[in-house]
């Protein structure tokens, strides 16, 4: 869709120059939106960064396009040529649709410890609580209903929305946002079984999250057992993860919506887990390691690469076909390697 958010116009010659994009055409060419090559009308900068839509740029409206340098002959509208297109248009969008910065000041239903330091520059919301000896940054945002325990740390720019939660001694780096709804620091599911019952291990550790990390709606991230759960620099959390006890997640890692990650488990530097994946306890993830969506891993993985254990889907009919066969592997293997047996006796 084109977005009919207006927030000014721009030539394209100061796009170029503000992405650092090469420009070719008109640069007097004025943009006041960024939108999709199928849906852009006049004024607008679409890009291209699927091959699959390229037949769309010979069909396009938009007074502009963003495009890699290997597309740039496919059309002769005005152009940004840049390497990444995407993070381009991220750029573009982000020109367009600056955040919104409430203004400074603690809302008079908000309730902040004696002890807690806000910075005359943040911005405190309504029914927002603040804990005991717990710092708040400059120019924080926290939204309304957002509860920050006692000794926590919010670096400066970072934003909490509506209904986060921030368990005691809890550490935010600068810049990070966390969406509505999630829950850092609360107790790691820690039990031992005596007897036939269950008894809760004391949570003891912290959560300590870097600059610039962006936290889901809905997303949980347990504190540690003894030690720290650590979110490095950079890492980007989809909504509805769950974060175990002690994990370490590396820094320029994401980790898309509905993946589970048990306790205890290393993620290395750069890795990139698809949605649904579930990761067992105690294990460790080579740096650039991509797991597939849905995906089960149960053993440690030492070598970067792309790792897929779900399969794909199927007609059920066939589904259920497969599902047989595989099934009868175990009983077929066992005949194969008695005819291998028999084989090599008969040759003797």
């Amino acid at each position: 869709m084109e977005s009919t958010h207006d927030a000014g116009t721009i030539t394209l010659r100061e796009l170029a120059r503000r992405c650092g994009a090469k420009l070719d055409g008109d640069g007097e060419v004025v943009i006041n939106r960024i939108a999709s090559l199928e849906s852009a009308g006049a004024g607008a900068i679409a890009f291209l960064s699927n091959p699959k839509y390229k037949s769309q740029l010979a069909t396009t409206r938009a007074s502009a396009v963003i495009v890699a340098p290997r597309d740039a002959m496919a059309t002769a509208l005005p152009k940004l040529i840049t390497a990444d297109p995407y993070a381009t248009y991220a750029r573009i969008a982000a020109i367009f649709h600056p955040r919104s910065v409430p203004a400074p000041g603690v809302h008079p239903t908000a309730v902040i410890a004696a002890s807690a330091r806000v910075a005359p520059t943040a911005s405190v919301a309504a029914h927002v609580v603040v804990g005991e000896r717990t710092t708040i940054g400059e120019r924080v945002q926290l939204h309304a209903g957002t509860v920050i325990g006692d000794d926590c740390s919010l670096g400066d720019d970072a934003i909490l929305y509506s209904s986060v939660v921030v368990y005691d001694r809890a550490l935010i780096g600068p810049r990070t946002i966390i969406h509505s709804g999630a829950v850092i620091g609360a107790d790691g599911f820690g039990m031992a079984e005596q007897d036939g019952r269950w008894l809760k291990i004391p949570q003891v550790g912290r959560v300590v999250v870097g600059a610039d990390v962006e936290i889901g709606a809905n997303t949980t991230i347990d504190r540690g057992a003894l030690g720290d759960t650590v979110i490095e620099d950079d890492v980007k959390l989809d909504n509805q993860i769950q974060i175990g006890h002690n994990c370490r997640i590396g820094a320029h890692t994401a980790i898309a919506g509905c993946t589970g990650i048990a306790g205890s488990t290393v993620i290395g530097r750069n890795c990139k887990i698809g949605g649904a994946a579930m990761i067992s306890a105690h294990l460790e993830r080579a740096d650039g390691t991509v797991i597939s969506a849905s995906t089960g891993v149960f053993n440690s993985i030492e070598t970067p690469g792309v790792y897929t254990g779900a399969f794909p889907a199927l007609p059920h009919r066939d589904w259920q076909h497969v599902a047989s066969i595989t099934r009868r592997l175990r009983a077929l293997l066992g005949r194969i390697a008695a005819l291998e047996r028999k084989i090599r006796q008969e040759g003797e």
